[in-house]
């Protein structure tokens, strides 16, 4: 099952184990049954610590736990923790075999803290890069709190399962048989859904913080940059951001970022938050700016959250990103997760076999297209304009597949479905206004990005008429020692190295704006 490199590798990380547990299967007769007891017999001849048990009874086949002896730890895998969810599978074993956890001791100490039995079901797909944050959160959550037990199921293998739940957005959450959340979550994220009071301290906490130097709104590759090169001018540096890493998490591919060939956005942004760590740079998740307050000059700027929180700073950054365009037609919003998705990598798995529709045909939506049409039934490509934008070789790869269909110039007017779940799409042919319907069983929105600004619509912050941030040479706003950088300014080009460039640039022009000042 594993390849010699890769049992060299799990053998290193088994090494750390300090104490032994066993691993308890729930098999039948089917292929993927062998595959994973395959798998499961891999990891236990790397080391003496590992009791592999083939009697379990759990209901979901193929499966297992990993527990202490004696002892159920909760963590449960439904399914063969491959792809993605390999890591989370190291982890769990690494975690339940006695090696300490990376998370800090509040955040433990909080996670000990819950009370009641917390049941949490995960679905997943191995080729989500969302869903491994997810899954490694709520098995540490299992190991270190008796009370709390977590299955973490491939969606793709037990698709009884997610057609009775209609799961069709991953990951997936339920908590004690109900929904509990959908899409990547952290740590925090979690907890502060589980334990109500935590937003309420966590946002004292962060109002009675004496005022920074500089204060980043933003956790992505523009914040990350600008808060290294603030904190290497020694000036206190804070980072605030609705989470850390921003979109760069939900970006599967990375190979343009220069000197680094490939990579994946969740490895990407655990980069740049270990960097930023190396320097004495206040880091707060969780927090999504509502309100501007700037100060007059010479006066501190002050920045609200929806946490209830408040921050002041003598400068700021303003890096908050951008997000994915919605078509804003009827049916959209009310099928979000019913089978309107935005994540093909994430989701597609879920669609396997079904029809479905890819909406753009910029890079992002060919690219999309492609990935999907080797997983599901057919795809149909919408673009509004007359000719597809993407890159002719995308273009020549998309034609050649055989179940691909390319519909141009047509409007999308309305997602349709039945109440629970997408079941067509409309669309007018734009030349001759006729209306036009496909049946189908997803639809997929890739039309671009729109910059994340609503809340300084009603500062003197001055925006273009696509609610971009205006910034100047050095990064600076209409609002002296107000800075901005990343996808959510005007500066043209939306990578990102080039957001760690023009990060670096506004976190200079911060300094040399408090200098002289």
């Amino acid at each position: 099952m594993l390849d010699d490199n890769l049992k060299t590798q799990l053998k290193a990380y088994l090494a750390k184990v300090t104490q032994p547990f066993e691993i308890v299967a729930s098999l039948d007769d089917g292929a993927k049954s062998q595959e994973l007891n395959g798998l499961l017999n891999d990891i236990v001849g790397l080391t003496d610590k590992i009791t592999l048990k083939l009697d379990g009874q759990d209901a979901r086949r193929p499966s297992f736990a990993i527990n202490r002896p004696g002892e159920e730890t909760g963590v449960v895998f439904a399914g063969i923790p491959m792809g993605h969810e390999f890591t989370s599978l190291v982890l769990a074993l690494l975690q339940v075999g006695g090696h300490p956890p990376k998370a800090s001791s509040d955040v433990i100490e909080q996670i000990q803290g819950l009370e009641g039995e917390l049941t949490f079901e995960t679905y997943f797909s191995l080729s989500c890069q969302n869903c491994p944050d997810v899954v490694q959160a709520l098995n540490l959550m299992a190991i270190l709190n008796p009370g709390i037990r977590h299955v973490a199921i491939d969606g793709a293998l037990f698709q009884d399962e997610v057609e009775e739940r209609q799961v069709m957005s991953v990951p997936s959450i339920y908590l004690n048989g109900e929904p509990f959340d959908q899409g990547r979550m952290s740590m925090e994220q979690i907890l502060a859904k589980v334990d109500t009071g935590a937003a309420e301290r966590e946002a004292a906490k962060l109002s009675d913080k004496p005022a920074f130097d500089t204060l980043m709104i933003g956790g992505g590759p523009a914040g990350a940059a600008a808060a290294v090169y603030a904190a290497r001018k020694g000036i206190r540096t804070g980072v605030a951001a609705e989470r850390f890493g921003g979109q760069v998490l939900d970006t599967m591919s990375i190979e343009n970022l220069i000197s680094v060939p490939h990579t994946e956005g969740p490895k990407l942004a655990a980069a740049l938050e270990e960097h930023v760590k190396e320097y004495e740079v206040d880091i707060m998740n969780l927090q999504r700016a509502v309100e501007l307050a700037p100060g007059q000059p010479g006066e501190e700027h002050e920045v609200r959250f929806e946490s209830g929180a408040s921050l002041k700073s003598r400068t700021l950054v303003l890096a908050t990103g951008a997000r994915w365009r919605e078509m804003g037609v009827p049916g959209e919003a009310e099928y979000r997760n019913k089978g309107v998705a935005y994540c093909p990598h994430c989701d597609g798995p879920l669609f396997k076999g079904k029809h479905v529709a890819v909406i753009g045909g910029g890079n992002s939506g060919v690219e999309a297209a492609i990935d999907l049409a080797g997983i599901v039934g057919h795809v149909t490509l919408i673009e509004f304009m007359d000719e597809m934008r993407a890159d002719d070789v995308l273009q020549k790869k998309l034609r050649s597949m055989p179940n691909v269909e390319i519909i141009l110039g047509a409007r999308t007017t309305e997602v349709n479905g039945d109440g629970k779940r997408v079941n067509g799409l409309t669309f007018e042919e734009r030349a001759s206004g006729e209306i036009r319907k496909i049946d189908l069983e997803g639809v997929f929105v890739q039309i671009g990005l729109v910059p994340n600004t609503e809340w300084l619509q009603d500062s003197p912050i001055e925006l273009s008429e696509r609610g971009e941030i205006v910034v100047d040479a050095r990064g600076m706003t209409s609002v002296p020692g107000i800075f901005a950088a990343g996808d959510v300014t005007t500066v043209p080009y939306k990578q990102i190295v080039i957001a760690m460039g023009e990060g670096s640039k506004a976190a200079l022009g911060a300094f040399d704006h408090l200098i002289r000042s």
